[in-house]
């Protein structure tokens, strides 16, 4: 058995994979926002539960999926828009309450894993998959592996300047102005007119096809995944493809867009997935 946290902004989930990724249990609870101390409490709250319910008692594999990174110099949390979590010592704080090693990444690390092990990437030699939710992320997995980067930032593509003219760039809460998050996550577009105004439709359309032409140049993916609410929008798998062709270097492209298999569970999923299956605890 292995277990998988997603730490959202609102919620917190954990679920228990067999070992052929069958989910034994899921369970989900608020996030207690802005409380650190709660936060980790609440992890190993239900990592005890888990193990108590369908474990035996048994101490399984932990990983957890966090809207941010652990930097490598510092182990400390950075980058999160959870901002209670930054400059925190997460992992080392909840290896201290569970009594064991724990394998932190990305959200977005963990949606790509999840698709590209046993969702609508599985077998795709690289993956990249987007998060198009209340902020947008990105996670690139290689050969079933998440790629992580010497700076613990591979595929942060939401805080990429959006390419392009644009006349307004919004401010980002990273700071900077007309990060990709601030035209392409599910706010922005809703500020935009929303789905329902195809003006608003058709500008983002194009916006996303853009800043996904940059990721194919770049990284040449055969397939890219769609995660978040803005995922559900069935016409972008149509018409993207058809508008990137301008902007990638190339005669034609064989890159797939494609929907999530997992929906809502693709994160805790990935995390779980953390673990490869011969560290799996016993």
């Amino acid at each position: 058995m292995r277990l998988g946290v997603d730490l959202g902004g609102t919620k917190t989930e954990i679920i228990a994979l067999a070992d052929d990724g069958s989910e034994l249990l899921r369970e989900r609870v608020p996030t207690p926002r802005g409380d650190y101390a709660a936060t980790v409490a609440t992890i190993a709250q239900l990592v005890r539960n888990a193990e108590a319910n369908v474990g035996a008692g048994r101490t399984a594999s932990v990983g957890v999926g966090i809207p941010g990174a652990e930097s490598r110099v510092t182990g400390l949390i950075k980058n999160a828009n959870s901002t209670w979590l930054i400059g925190k010592p997460l992992r080392a704080d909840l290896e201290a309450a569970l009594g064991r090693p724990v394998r932190l990444a990305n959200d977005a690390n963990c949606f790509a894993l999840s698709e590209a092990t046993d969702g609508a990437a599985a077998g795709a030699e690289v993956v990249f998959g987007v998060i198009l939710g209340t902020g947008v992320g990105g996670g690139i997995v290689v050969n079933g592996q998440v790629l992580a980067g010497a700076n613990a930032i591979a595929g942060e593509w939401g805080h990429n300047p959006m390419p392009g003219e644009e006349a307004v760039r919004p401010r980002c809460y990273c700071g900077r102005h007309g990060c990709i998050e601030t035209f392409l996550s599910g706010p922005a577009l809703a500020a935009d007119g929303g789905a329902e105004d195809e003006a608003a439709m058709q500008r983002y359309e194009r916006r996303l096809a853009r800043a996904l032409a940059q990721v194919i140049n770049i990284l040449d993916p055969a397939v890219i995944v769609l995660g978040g609410g803005v995922s559900n929008l069935d016409r972008l798998y149509d018409r993207v493809p058809r508008l990137w062709g301008e902007f990638v270097f190339s005669d034609a492209v064989a890159t797939r867009l494609v929907k999530n298999q997992h929906g809502d569970s693709s994160g805790v999923r990935g995390a779980a997935w953390l673990w490869p299956q011969e560290n799996n605890r016993s």
